[in-house]
């Protein structure tokens, strides 16, 4: 269903915009042909953003359900924690400090979210147990990362301000296919080490106790799932900014879907790739302006959050 929701999706943006394109004519443009007047449209401006679109969103799907199970609570989301923080800051810093734009902002934003998740989990750990503690450690250096974004934009030129504002909106307005390949080479290695890790990341489900009765080297296990993960969204917010709450909303769309019984991780992905396509979509054309996707992404996940605490204040649990 959700494969299908996804195809029906890319289908959408690739046909329908300013201008309609058949699906004939798309088909014969992707494999090759030429059609006056639609080549330019599908080639150069929709096939790149729905591409990049889908590859962001299985990213951001896949990793923040690998933080949400591995801890044992949605708000476990990279995006809540820091860690888009950590890479957020490093490429206000490159492109309104440094002048600097391209493929060496991406990389900085890349090298600062591991920084960060490794900082956020050298802080937490206490006797090789992380848990509710990683979370509340994760918001307050989130909060002190957002403070310096705030303090690097007030003292930015005006170009470079709105460069970086941006960035920082999550946007995959411009895109181009060649931003997709190290997108998909990381989330190829990565995503395929994170599946392959499905059954250790069940057995934490559990609790670090049980997990270790079960077998599972729990340490070891909890370090490769974070570099894993951190690797995938920290390229995504590289190449697309941090785009807001999609790492957050997946995994619990996923699991009302999928319900108790197997696993989340491709399920939060799709969900994932389907939220960012969908939200651009009406980014573009279903609202009054036009507005990046992070946009509407945060829109929907705000009052979702909300929701998220006022139910854990109520019933003790969130999940």
């Amino acid at each position: 269903m959700l494969l299908a929701l996804l195809l029906s999706a890319a289908v959408v943006t690739l046909t329908l915009g300013r201008s309609y394109v058949p699906i004939t004519d798309v088909l014969r443009i992707l494999l090759g042909g030429e059609v006056p007047g639609a080549t330019f449209t599908v080639e150069v401006l929709r096939l790149p953003r729905t591409v990049l679109s889908i590859l962001a969103g299985l990213s951001f799907g896949l990793g923040g359900v690998a933080f949400q199970i591995m801890l044992r609570n949605p708000l476990a989301s990279p995006d809540i924690i820091g860690i888009s923080s950590g890479a957020s800051a490093a490429a206000v810093f490159a492109i309104v400090g440094l002048s600097l734009t391209g493929p060496v902002v991406s990389i900085l934003a890349v090298l600062a979210g591991l920084a960060v998740a490794m900082l956020i989990y050298g802080l937490a750990v206490r006797n090789g147990e992380a848990g509710t503690r990683l979370i509340l450690v994760g918001i307050g250096v989130s909060a002190m990362l957002q403070s310096l974004i705030s303090y690097v934009l007030l003292n930015a030129p005006a170009w470079n301000r709105q460069e970086a504002i941006r960035w920082l909106s999550g946007s995959v307005n411009g895109a181009r296919l060649d931003e997709a390949l190290p997108l998909l080479t990381t989330f190829i290695v990565f995503g395929l080490l994170l599946l392959s890790r499905s059954r250790e990341l069940e057995t934490l489900r559990l609790g670090d106790d049980m997990a270790a009765a079960l077998g599972t080297p729990v340490s070891r296990s909890r370090i490769v799932i974070i570099i894993s993960a951190v690797s995938i969204i920290a390229v995504a917010t590289a190449v697309t900014g941090p785009i807001a709450f999609v790492a957050f909303l997946a995994g619990p769309i996923a699991a009302h879907i999928v319900g108790a019984n197997g696993s989340l991780l491709l399920p939060s992905s799709l969900v994932g790739a389907v939220l960012v396509l969908v939200a651009d979509f009406a980014g573009q054309f279903l609202l009054p302006a036009r507005y990046p996707v992070g946009v509407v992404t945060g829109v929907l996940g705000a009052p979702y959050l909300i929701y998220l605490i006022i139910r854990v204040n109520r019933t003790g649990r969130a999940l």
